[in-house]
This record gives structure tokens, sequence and C-alpha cells, in this order.
């Protein structure tokens, strides 16, 4: 439970870092392009409401099969996420340490 509360919260911070990232126009760390790519795909793998889910389902009581669920659909979108973050590293190499992080709170789980 606990877990699954922390790679809510995890999530979240991904998901608004991204559109900070966006909204702010970080052009000195990132490629404008590129980014708003990052931001098309969280917005298409819908981050925030996985996010919200985790949170929802988990906030008073263990639900190991919803839980494992969405886990599994968050560890889906993260795959296709990671690959567009590593095939663009020189643009997007801000977002890889929180990505790591959320791919270790994922690998915590057992396997699905």
């Amino acid at each position: 439970m606990e877990k699954a509360k922390l790679l809510a919260e995890n999530i979240r911070g991904f998901n608004d870092y991204v559109h900070k990232s966006y909204q702010e126009k970080n052009v000195h760390l990132s490629d404008p392009e590129k980014l708003f790519r990052l931001k098309l795909l969280v917005e298409e793998y819908k981050l925030h409401i996985i996010a919200d889910e985790l949170w929802r389902i988990n906030r008073f009581t263990w639900d190991e099969k919803v839980t494992y669920l969405l886990v599994h659909r968050f560890k889906k979108a993260i795959t296709i996420i990671s690959e567009y973050i590593e095939n663009n590293y020189e643009d997007l190499f801000i977002f890889t340490p929180r990505l790591n992080i959320l791919e270790s709170i994922c690998d915590s789980f057992r396997k699905i």
C-alpha cells in the first residue's frame, strides 16, 4: 500500500515536471519540439489519471488486484517514454533521474 502511494506521488511529480518544463519553455535544457513530444506522450498515456487512481485505490486499504493492474499499465507507458528519452538523451537528459526513480519503484512490485 505504501509503495503504491509512493509510486503515485512520483508519477504526479514526473507529470508535473514535464508540464512545468514545457510551460516555462525550458529551452536551455531541452529542445522545445522534443519536449513537446514528451509532453504529448505523458498526456497520451494519462499518467496523471494512473497516479490519481493509484492514490485513491490505496488511500485507506490495499486493493492488490487493481493496484497491480495500474502498475502494469504504468510499466507499459514508462517503457515507451523511457525509450523516447533515451533516443533523445542530448535534449531530454534532465528527465532521466526521475525516470530512474519511477522504474526502480515499479521494480519493487512483484513481477506481473
